[in-house]
């Protein structure tokens, strides 16, 4: 589909043009010639609803349009890139221009990640591709193993979160040209780290999108969150589903990606069998050969099935995000058991579980959405679950986009930071969070003139759940989305990374703990791996087994320090003959702490120090 390229030994340029376009009865590939003339190039019809034909003497960075019935000109449903934009015409781009340096890349598997989501316009001060790869040694420097990238298909304004994509098949010109994306990529692969790109395969966004000129049939007349659902099990859904099914090859093959993370699997509505996730997922392994790549997916309900293999009737994904361990810790951190985290306690019970099952909803009844949620996930190995304490979802939630070093104590933050990266869940941080950035990461959106005041209005709306942010008037309640001013205020100040450098040494150390630990590390994880004891209302244990008794004990206080002269509690024992020593502690002098003294002593007892996190070896 789309405009390609042929490759030949002679003979001027050409490419082959191939559009699905059921209810015309003419299309026509309209370019322009050196004065501006517009050329159009007839294509023939297959009879199956597509049109296609050669074009010659053509170039790359041509810029052309499908012509419809003799009428209106539109950008391509397939097109690489959008210079001007997704009202704008469609350029030519020969992808097998670029040279990749990434042949012996082994691609990324889901165990010993540890992910990093980015959004490209607010990583950096200039916001594209190219700037971006100045700041790969730094990811990699901390421990980061595979970025997640942000959507990137291109959508009208001059700033967005890139959700309300239209163009699928085009890198946003916001960020670059399609070869700085394959920079990029290519840049992350030569310093050791994978990238997968976050694609939203629920609905389109509302300005620019011309699929359903072409063939209204793209949509199911159905409703997503965010607008009309796309049609994969209707009438000829065939072709809607081959268009999706390419667009996840295609970030593959021709931007050698590691993988997808596919956005609000839940909205993704197709009663057939077997599901367009259980396709894509495969179109993406197939697409990469000998190398590996791993489909991680969203699901609000947590939906186990997603993870099942194709012949449980499953989607085979390699991971799904974990909801309800962020939830838990916003609530643990800030207090705030409001709206969706109304069915939280951020208690100790709940982070052990967390640790133990990975989902701490499984099919019980939540009384926010006065259903059950969730599926039985006792058996799922902790890699596939992805945890994190910040996202771009949850910080836009806050109103203000408050991170959480922001939102509680500085020894809280830290105890938090070593129970995300030393679980034997997948951990993922969102950008700046390793050096606690004091940007936010608000909502932005830059819509029409029309459409902004209703995104503004419906983003108002969804904020007055919850009940510490309706407390305010309503026009301050959330910034104003399509305020350039809201856009800029997320861009990450790099030179914090040096003026925070406590917060950056803590968690390159917990990544390091996390590698490079023998129990920590151990691969792959055997059932059982972890149990964990309430020590007090806001403290617990876990204890991961090792082998030959090289145990480790993560003990975690939240609260203040506790004084306990004896605890009645066999996880906290050492293995036999052996002491306890202390082998990290997030209270070191080097993160910011004031030290940490023995946690037991035969004199003394057990002295937990107050929002800390001790990890022990035995001795």
């Amino acid at each position: 589909m789309g405009v390609e390229f042929l490759h030949r030994s002679s003979g001027p340029p050409q490419v082959h043009a191939r559009v699905w376009a059921p209810e015309c009865r003419v299309v026509e590939l309209v370019t322009q010639d050196d004065s501006g003339a517009a050329i159009d190039s007839p294509l023939d019809a297959e009879g199956n609803g597509y049109f296609s034909g050669f074009i010659q003497n053509v170039q790359p960075g041509t810029k052309y349009r499908f012509r419809l019935d003799e009428g209106d000109a539109f950008p391509d449903p397939v097109s690489r890139f959008q210079p001007d934009g997704p009202h704008g015409p469609s350029a030519m781009i020969d992808p097998t221009g670029f040279s990749w340096t990434d042949s012996q890349w082994p691609g990324v598997h889901m165990s010993h990640q540890v992910l990093y989501e980015l959004h490209v316009g607010t990583f950096t001060p200039e916001g594209t591709f190219r700037a971006a790869v100045e700041r790969l040694d730094d990811l990699a420097d901390v421990g980061v193993t595979t970025i997640e990238v942000m959507p990137v298909a291109d959508f009208p304004g001059r700033f967005g979160w890139g959700y309300d994509g239209v163009n699928l098949f085009a890198p946003s010109r916001l960020y670059g040209t399609p070869d700085d994306f394959r920079a990029f990529v290519d840049a992350a692969h030569r310093k050791g780290l994978g990238v997968i790109i976050d694609v939203v395969y629920n609905h389109l966004g509302p300005d620019g999108n011309y699929l359903p000129r072409f063939a209204p049939r793209y949509m199911s007349g159905k409703r997503t969150e965010w607008g009309d659902a796309l049609n994969f099990d209707g009438d000829d859904a065939a072709p809607v589903r081959e268009f999706f099914i390419t667009n996840a090859r295609y970030w593959i093959e021709e931007f050698h990606l590691d993988g997808l993370r596919l956005d609000a699997t839940q909205q993704i509505f197709d009663k057939s069998s077997p599901h367009i996730i259980a396709d894509v997922t495969a179109s993406v392994r197939e697409a990469a050969g000998n190398k590996a790549t791993i489909v991680v997916g969203e699901n609000e309900p947590q939906d186990v099935k997603l993870l099942r293999p194709r012949d449980e009737g499953g989607c085979a994904l390699d991971g799904l995000w974990n909801d309800d361990f962020h939830h838990s810790i916003w609530v643990a951190a800030t207090g705030r058991s409001e709206a969706y985290y109304s069915g939280y306690c951020g208690s100790p019970q709940e982070f052990i579980s967390g640790a133990k099952y990975g989902f701490l909803f499984q099919g019980e009844w939540y009384g926010w959405q006065h259903n059950r949620r969730g599926t039985p996930a006792l058996d799922v190995t902790p890699e596939r679950f992805i945890v994190f304490t910040q996202n771009h979802d949850q910080l836009s939630n806050t109103a203000h986009g408050w991170r959480i070093n922001r939102e509680t104590s500085p020894g809280r933050c830290r105890t938090l930071a070593a129970l995300l990266l030393l679980l034997p869940q997948t951990p993922m941080l969102f950008q700046g969070q390793e050096f606690n950035a004091s940007s936010p990461f608000l909502y932005f959106a830059d819509h029409n003139p029309e459409l902004a005041p209703l995104v503004r209005k419906g983003r108002a709306e969804f904020m007055s759940q919850f009940a510490s942010v309706a407390s305010v008037p309503a026009e301050s309640r959330v910034p104003d989305p399509s305020d350039v001013e809201t856009f800029t205020r997320c861009k990450l100040d790099w030179s914090e990374r040096s003026t925070n450098s406590q917060a950056l040494a803590l968690h390159r150390d917990l990544i390091r703990l996390r590698r490079e630990d023998p129990t920590l590390a151990r691969h792959p994880r055997p059932a059982g791996l972890v149990d964990g004891s309430i020590l007090d209302t806001q403290a617990f244990a876990l204890r991961f087994f090792g082998v030959d008794g090289d145990d480790r004990l993560l003990v975690i206080n939240l609260g203040p320090r506790i004084r306990r002269e004896t605890i009645p509690e066999p996880l906290l024992a050492p293995p036999y003959g052996r002491r306890w020593l202390t082998a990290f502690s997030t209270e070191s002098p080097e993160y910011g702490g004031w030290g940490t003294p023995p946690l037991e002593t035969k004199k003394q007892g057990w002295w937990i120090p107050g929002e800390c996190a001790v990890l022990l070896r035995p001795a």
